[in-house]
């Protein structure tokens, strides 16, 4: 299988129960005195996309091996469409749509 590279999203309660209504309940691990991450993989091309999309985001090569530092709305339309998909699989949907759309993807509603 392919090495990934995760984008972690923070998961609170009202988030955890829309991940139990998806069937995504036991995707979430705890990571630190009962918080609980979501890891949505990415492929090395989709890490680069994502890279190169959202300058701010960086990606720890040193340790965690993840996208880190994106931006709250950009991380909650990810969570979005794993709800709305109900699978952490999404990325290539969600870069194709970021990209067709531009900036008025942030204000479309996920179907």
């Amino acid at each position: 299988m392919a090495e990934t590279y995760p984008i972690n999203v923070w998961i609170n309660e009202d988030r955890f129960e829309k991940l139990k209504s998806a069937g995504l309940g036991d995707m979430p691990r705890e990571v630190l005195a009962g918080m609980k991450v979501l890891a949505v993989p990415t492929t090395d091309v989709q890490r680069d996309k994502v890279l190169k999309l959202f300058s701010m985001a960086k990606y720890d090569a040193a340790t965690t091996k993840s996208i880190e530092q994106l931006p709250k709305h950009v991380k909650d339309k990810i969570f979005d469409l794993v709800v709305a998909r109900k699978k952490i699989d999404v990325m290539e949907e969600f870069l194709s749509k970021f990209e067709q759309a531009g900036d008025a993807f942030w204000s479309q509603q996920i179907a």
